[in-house]
């Protein structure tokens, strides 16, 4: 457990280090905030109530997992490339110790840039006379956190497989299909048809679905369990698959 800590603090300082971190984990998403509350003003009485926001805060939330997905990805990777990996890989430091390792500084920043938007998200709810409701905003926290380790799964599995070059590319890939498919920037469930299907496809669906259901304390099954069940497996496997993908990676080296 030492040795997964020591690897931990450094991961969490690597991060740190690289001021584009801030700029996409904190910043980006902020700044996504603030607009798509402006472009809600200016939606006429009646219109789609996607940017309002109860729902847009835990959505944009989730948005920001994805960043913390490509900056996982470029962590593994950029390890992978120098010889810094295979330095450790001569210690007795093991594959769970490694996964552990780079998941949960990680996690830590996903769960630390969850509640700036959430503190942002409240201010601008004062400000519009809307307050949010704040045991929903912490329940929203809690249920964000299989979705923040199912994102950093994927960018612990890209980094693995793939090199400093390939990574990212694919990670943005899973940025776009994050936002489109995850129904962040529109209701999927009003729109049905073809895309509402692709959604359900896909997990990040159910990622701002839960999200967006805990916010506003809406616990029905359908639509805050079920999905966080789904999030919460597929988080699971991709977890254990990242583990054993680097694990076989280490014994190849």
């Amino acid at each position: 457990m030492n040795r997964t800590l020591a690897f931990s603090r450094r991961c969490f300082k690597e991060m740190l280090r690289d001021p584009l971190s801030y700029i996409f984990c904190l910043g980006f998403p902020l700044v996504m905030l603030v607009i798509m509350t402006l472009v809600d003003r200016s939606i006429p009485p009646g219109g789609p109530s996607v940017f309002h926001i109860e729902k847009l805060t835990p959505a944009v939330a989730v948005f920001g997992q994805t960043f913390v997905m490509l900056f996982t990805a470029l962590t593994v990777s950029n390890d992978r490339a120098g010889a810094f990996l295979t330095r450790l890989y001569a210690t007795p430091m093991t594959g769970r110790d490694f996964t552990l390792g780079y998941l949960l500084p990680m996690l830590g920043i996903s769960f630390l840039q969850s509640v700036v938007t959430f503190a942002a998200g409240f201010i601008i709810s004062l400000i519009l006379g809307t307050p949010l409701n704040a045991g929903g905003l912490l329940l929203s926290l809690i249920v964000l956190l299989p979705s923040a380790l199912m994102f950093t799964a994927i960018g612990f599995i890209f980094g693995t497989l793939f090199n400093e070059k390939t990574a990212p590319p694919l990670s943005s890939i899973i940025i776009s299909l994050g936002s489109f498919l995850g129904g962040i920037w529109f209701d999927a469930e009003a729109t049905g048809g073809v895309m509402l299907t692709l959604c359900k496809c896909l997990p990040f669906f159910y990622c701002t679905k839960a999200a967006r259901s805990a916010a506003v304390l809406d616990l029905s099954a359908g639509g805050f369990f079920l999905p966080l069940l789904i999030v919460t497996v597929c988080a699971a496997a991709l977890t254990l698959l990242g583990s054993a993908v680097f694990s076989r990676r280490m014994k190849a080296q």
